[in-house]
This record gives structure tokens, sequence and C-alpha cells, in this order.
């Protein structure tokens, strides 16, 4: 019977202690804290890149840059003494960094495409009525 015994309290599970609080949540208010600031530099870098250069590869690099050297530069300070250094932090750096490059990219091609876009035909000047021609060659005609 002791045999029994000892086997079922070898078998039964163990209740195991209650766990505190995660002191570091994958949704806590810090986490949103550091998606929003990432995306926020990541579209400022992404503006004057716009300003700064032709093509959006290096707009995307100046977005990017600028937002993940913010979230390195904020773990490697809490790293030396100074808070908390946490690497789920650094992952909603990285995912609103991806985010705000996004969005940039987004309104990037939105103001482009109708930056670019041809007018239409009923609103193209027509050359053939005097109303619409240059004024010095309405002047000028007999």
């Amino acid at each position: 019977m002791a045999v029994a015994a000892g086997l079922a309290g070898a078998i039964a599970p163990r209740t195991a202690r209650a766990a505190g609080p995660d002191p570091d949540p994958w949704f806590g208010r810090d986490k949103a804290l550091h998606f929003s600031a990432s995306a926020a530099l990541a579209i400022g870098g992404y503006g004057v890149g716009a300003l700064a250069f032709d093509t959006r590869p290096p707009r995307f690099a100046l977005g990017a840059g600028i937002a993940l050297a913010a979230g390195v530069g904020k773990e490697l300070w809490d790293w030396s003494g100074h808070g908390d250094a946490s690497w789920r932090d650094l992952t909603w750096d990285m995912v609103g960094t991806a985010a705000g490059l996004a969005i940039a990219w987004a309104a990037d091609r939105l103001i482009t495409k109708f930056r670019s876009a041809p007018l239409r035909e009923s609103r193209r000047p027509s050359w053939n009525s005097p109303t619409s021609m240059p004024t010095s060659a309405w002047l000028s005609s007999p």
C-alpha cells in the first residue's frame, strides 16, 4: 500500500506555484510607446529623405536608420543601468519601424500618383480658340 501511495504521489501532477505577473508583458503600455515612437520616427525620416533623394531606397534607409538608431540607443541606455533593457521593447521598435515605413511608402505612392497624373481631356487647353492662346500670340494676330 505504501508503494501504491508513493507511485500515486509521483505520477499525480504537482501543483505549481502561481507565477507572478510578467514584469515585461508583450502588450504593455511601454510597448505601445515603443511602437508609436518608432513609427513616427520612420515616417519623419522617410519624409526628410523624400526631400533629399529622388528614389525610394535611400528614403527607406534614412527612415529605418533614424527609427532603429533611436530604439537601439534607448535599449543601450537602459542596459547601462538607467532602466530595464528588453528584447521585447526592441522587437516593438522594429515592428513600429516597419509599420511607419509602410505608411510613409503608401503616402508617397499616393502623392506621386496624383502629382504625375495627366490632365483629363476636358481640362487640357485648346490652342485652337483665340481665348486660350498665349497672350502675345493673340495680340500679334491680324
